[in-house]
């Protein structure tokens, strides 16, 4: 193995143990979950899916706007979607059965996906849809605040080419800036014309220079206006998107980079150069990548989606980024974090150059002229005598260096230099991000939501411990939002709400940011729960709400999660735990199975033994005998020594908890023997001897215990010979049965494998299985 080799299998190992448990969530919820707690709602359109394109979520006017398959919607947010408004906007005719005699596919391109929703003003949207691939745009009357209306102006109907894609699976993004469309796309049939273009205003439509390079076969990810200071003459439009370049090295093949670019708001292009086409434009690397040994990187370079997290005070807006691996050696996910003034920073350093495509890129050495290239018309470019107050007022040099060199040298680097949260070995794609700020009673936490590829979402902290370069994954939860696996391809979350609102090809759900009371009924459970939005009151788990005034009841440690010392006065004392011995019954010779379901999967799980009430208890030893596996406990083969009081605890954290105690009573094989064949005919339970001697009056109750779920043949098997007449004549037949069941319930408990408990197995069904019941 070379060197490098070496190196990737060391970095993809490293990645590997950093997650550990943590890629466990600490409590899982299904779509039944989510909806029978209220947590959730639903809305699916009036045919039953959306072909959800588009999402705008517009808290001004308390409305939710979706762009689907020939339909855009509206949903007012002060309640779960009880008054859906619909405008039915198909193609024009003659555009569908063009677009079928082009040769594209008639179910799933030849129609109008709604794919721009922008506020157009306090009145109307602007929608544009593909038009079955001749996009089209309209304004869709919205109307005032508190009004609930929805509905197209034809006479504004109109081209939308540059402004919307023509297939409904390209990647774009747009956003709308002082009546005019920024939009980054591929503006051709073919999806070949890769472009940046802005229009819609009096000002003439400008667009990226088609003679050079700027652009190679991008995936536009984001597009949002992001002001450097308070002059507005300095205010820009930043795309984030990902390109396929060759090598930067000079060697052959293409590599996978992501990119963040830039255009001035009042960029009118060049007098003589660069008419009507981007005069302003310049890109810099975004680089999201691990260090190490010997200096080698993993790098992260499939940009999947950007979240803007702005202050209060709306100034150093922070990036938060995912990102996804091209490797074909491991699949990995990871987020990173960057700083406006980091991104500004290299966009004022040193200009990319090399002298041809052979050679590598290095700093720009020579002069720049003025003004700078890449900057705004403002009073910083103005002279003594030539205010520039245009780009059109540029010299013809400085629009010829930045059509010649529109890449920065320096790359942007994350926040402390390396991923804040880095997932390898998920079992789904990571899609969406979208982060809240929770100020919590020791700190201020962001809260990321990360939407999956199956229709979960993933609620997840990153804490950075002192002295630590890694910083501390913790999963609160995961959230299967939809009924069946499906790729979540838009969220928007409202923090004046508490809302997330996830967008899928199905439909969209409201999801609450947050449940308190569903981690449990205790200070303990709230605490080990770390989760930002809720605290202890003294009486259960409830919102925490920040205030002024310290109130000491309320008890919540995010970056410790030890309820040791937040939760004085509850004892971690196993035996003061209240709990009391669950009496359970197994026959000697044969397999036996004590269940114990933690709350969360994170903790620990031990077992303890105590075989008479004046000796203390010890820890069970497994072996090939007794396995411990991840419901509870299994015996292969009962023995009479196994007979005692069990105790399933957990330790998370350092704090122990006591989860089930059952006193095990084994019964001998010769008492159970003397109730099947060859054995006394029984009316109605013995009273004396025998297995009833050793059983109370709910002698029935206690069998079903005995034999449990997957012997349920068995105990019929029982009952007709107790109660049945006749019994001789079925008794092959039932005896039979019982065997089969054995066989086909209990094979993987008996050959060690995992095996879930009936009220687990409700759980962990898929949505699909559990609307087949």
């Amino acid at each position: 193995m070379g060197p490098l080799a070496w190196a990737i299998c060391c970095l993809v190992g490293g990645l590997l143990l950093l997650e550990g448990s943590a890629s466990v969530p600490r409590l899982r919820l299904s779509y039944r979950d989510l909806l029978s707690a209220n947590r959730s709602a639903i809305f699916l359109g009036s045919q039953g899916s959306l072909d959800l394109q588009a999402m705008y979520l517009d808290e001004d006017r308390d409305r939710l706007f979706l762009g689907g398959r020939d339909a855009l919607y509206s949903l007012r947010l002060d309640q779960a979607w009880p008054d859906p408004r619909e405008v039915l906007w198909p193609p024009q005719p003659g555009q569908r059965e063009e677009c079928i005699r082009k040769g594209r596919d008639p179910s799933t391109e030849c129609a109008n996906f709604v794919r721009v929703l922008q506020t157009y003003n306090r009145t109307h949207l602007l929608a544009c849809g593909t038009g079955a691939f001749q996009p089209i745009c309209a304004l869709i009357t919205v109307g005032h605040r508190g009004e609930h209306v929805l509905y197209l102006e034809p006479h504004t109907v109109e081209s939308g080419r540059g402004r919307c894609p023509h297939e409904p699976s390209r990647t774009f993004a747009s956003t709308f800036v002082g009546g005019e469309l920024y939009t980054g796309l591929t503006a051709d049939f073919l999806g070949r014309e890769a472009m940046i273009f802005r229009s819609g205003a009096p000002r003439p439509a400008l667009r990226s220079d088609s003679d050079q390079s700027l652009l190679h076969d991008p995936r536009f990810v984001m597009a949002a206006r992001i002001p450097d200071n308070p002059d507005q003459d300095n205010d820009k439009v930043y795309f984030f998107f990902s390109e396929t370049v060759p090598s930067p090295d000079g060697g052959p093949g293409h590599v996978t980079v992501s990119r963040v670019g830039r255009v001035c708001v009042n960029d009118a292009g060049g007098q003589r150069v660069l008419v009507n086409k981007w005069s302003t434009f310049l890109k810099a690397r975004l680089v999201c990548s691990v260090p190490g040994p010997g200096g080698a990187e993993t790098h992260f370079d499939q940009l999947e989606d950007v979240f803007l997290l702005w202050p209060k005070a709306r100034k150093n807006v922070e990036v938060y980024a995912l990102f996804s691996t091209v490797s074909a050696v491991f699949q990995g996910f990871a987020v990173c974090v960057y700083h406006m003034a980091d991104i500004w920073e290299v966009f004022n350093g040193p200009f990319a150059h090399r002298d041809g495509p052979q050679h590598q890129w290095g700093p720009y050495g020579g002069k720049v002229p003025f003004p700078r290239p890449g900057v705004c018309p403002s009073k910083m470019t103005a002279k003594p005598g030539r205010p520039l107050g245009s780009t059109k007022d540029y010299p013809d040099e400085a629009l010829q260096f930045v059509r010649a060199h529109p890449l920065m040298f320096q790359p942007v680097r994350p926040w402390h230099g390396r991923p804040v949260l880095i997932k390898t070995n998920l079992a789904q794609l990571l899609r969406q991000i979208v982060v809240d700020r929770v100020e919590a009673e020791d700190g201020t936490y962001d809260v990321i939501f990360l939407g999956t590829d199956s229709g979960s979402v993933l609620k997840v902290m990153a804490l950075q411990a002192a002295g630590s370069a890694e910083p501390e994954e913790v999963l609160l939860e995961e959230l299967q939002v939809f009924k069946v696996p499906t790729p979540i391809t838009e969220m928007e979350i409202s923090v004046k709400r508490q809302m997330l609102y996830v967008g899928s090809q199905l439909g969209v759900a409201q999801l609450r940011l947050h449940q308190c009371e569903t981690y449990g009924r205790a200070c303990a459970e709230c605490c080990l729960a770390r989760d930002p939005y809720c605290a202890w009151d003294g009486a259960s788990c409830t919102r925490y709400r920040p205030s002024l005034g310290k109130r000491r009841f309320r008890r919540q440690d995010i970056r410790h999660g030890n309820p040791a010392v937040q939760c004085l006065g509850q004892s971690q004392d196993e035996k003061a735990s209240g709990l009391a011995a669950t009496r359970v019954y197994g026959t000697e010779h044969n397999s036996t199975f004590l269940e114990c379901l933690p709350k969360s999967p994170q903790a620990a799980v031990r077992w303890f033994l105590q075989r008479a009430e004046d000796e203390g208890p010890d820890q069970v030893k497994t072996d090939e005998r007794v396995l411990q596996i991840e419901q509870g406990l299994l015996f292969r083969r009962l023995s009479r020594l196994d007979a005692g009081t069990y105790t399933c605890t957990t330790l998370e954290h350092g704090f122990s908890q006591t989860v089930v105690r059952l006193a095990l009573e084994v019964i001998v094989a010769a008492q159970l023997d003397s109730l099947y064949p060859g054995g006394p005919r029984l009316e109605e339970p013995p009273t004396r001897g025998g297995l009833a001697s050793a059983l109370p009056k709910a002698w029935y109750k206690d069998i079903l215990q005995l034999t449990g779920f997957a012997h349920l043949p068995q105990v019929d098997e029982y009952c007709e010979r107790v109660w049945c007449r006749g019994i001789g004549e079925h008794s092959g037949s039932f005896r039979s049965q019982g065997k089969q069941a054995k066989g086909k319930n209990w094979a993987g408990l008996l050959l060690g494998k995992k095996v879930k408990s009936r009220g687990q197995a409700e759980r962990n069904r898929t949505p699909r299985e559990v609307e087949a019941t």
